[in-house]
């Protein structure tokens, strides 16, 4: 057998910039956390505020409780008694909280690559798609798009604008089945030797259990298009939705066992602290066995470096500078 392709791993370029933007997008979020380290003294009045703080910015319960218990720790360990390193050693106990949310989104370990995207209305899904591709095709990468959103009004011709701005090649039926888009487009992307068959698929709450099983049938369709197919099945969620988030990922993660994660729209929010609610969901559904899923990119903004690899010492540092 021939060796197996070494994969790519899709990377940003980020500017020297990219820090100060996570930085402004992540200052509603992270400006309630860093007054409550304005006092003098590290007591019950500081944890407290810290606690409605992390709760504020949506970090949840268990969350909240795992990093209090954590700083408290880190304080007594390291005998700290200014507040304004306290807010450092919180910045450490984030960072390493949501180590286990960095992965690389690889391609090219099986030609094409398939990737599933699914995610509700507004989340930025179609945008998020269309900076990928222009990642992807900044690499060197044969991309074909497969317009399978045909349940949103716009949303073929929306996918066509970014085909035609990426100059990557589109699959799309009007008005037909999401499904048969989806194998059409494998079939196809297999056909032309593409690197990458990216599959937009309709936007929907989870509460919509026939369109969640529309998601079912695409998957399945994707599976007998080719074997193993997708390869990757991608979530993109909007930072702005907070705990909604959190159940976003558990009831799509239900229905289609996600590979990944794409957190947009964190520039503005006050509701960052998401991040570390997934974190932790992220960490025990990998101890039940079922591996983790890691957030590939985060989006502060429209342009198209607002997109970036998720690097969880860079968040927490932009978190709390």
């Amino acid at each position: 057998m021939p060796p197996e392709p070494a994969p790519e791993v899709l990377t940003a370029k980020p500017g020297g910039s990219w820090l100060k933007r996570l930085k402004a997008g992540l200052q509603r979020t992270g400006s309630a956390i860093a007054q409550v380290f304005t006092g003098t003294q590290i007591d019950d009045t500081l944890y407290e505020e810290l606690e409605a703080a992390l709760l504020m910015a949506d970090a949840g319960v268990g969350a909240t409780e795992y990093l209090l218990a954590d700083l408290k720790q880190r304080v007594k360990d390291n005998r700290t008694t200014d507040p304004g390193a306290v807010k450092g050693l919180l910045a450490q106990g984030i960072a390493e909280l949501l180590a286990p949310l960095e992965g690389a989104l690889e391609v090219g370990r099986q030609q094409p690559t398939v990737i599933m995207v699914a995610g509700v209305n507004g989340a930025g899904k179609t945008t998020t798609i269309g900076k990928l591709t222009r990642h992807l095709a900044d690499q060197d990468c044969k991309v074909l798009l497969a317009a399978a959103d045909t349940f949103r009004a716009a949303a073929r011709e929306q996918l066509a604008v970014w085909a035609d701005r990426t100059r990557v090649e589109i699959v799309s039926q009007e008005g037909g089945d999401p499904a048969a888009v989806c194998h059409d487009a494998v079939t196809a992307g297999k056909a032309r030797g593409c690197d990458v068959v990216i599959a937009d698929t309709a936007g929907r709450l989870a509460t919509q259990l026939h369109l969640m099983e529309e998601l079912r049938k695409i998957r399945r369709s994707l599976g007998r298009a080719m074997e193993g197919a997708p390869h990757e099945v991608l979530l993109v969620v909007d930072g702005n939705t907070g705990q909604n988030a959190m159940a976003q990922v558990k009831a799509f993660d239900d229905v289609l066992g996600l590979t990944g994660l794409i957190v947009t729209k964190l520039d503005g929010t006050a509701k960052g602290g998401v991040l570390a609610a997934i974190a932790l969901w992220v960490r025990d559904r990998a101890r039940s066995g079922k591996g983790t899923v890691p957030v590939y990119f985060i989006g502060v903004g429209e342009r198209l470096e607002d997109l970036q690899p998720f690097k969880a010492q860079e968040f927490a540092q932009a978190l709390l500078s």
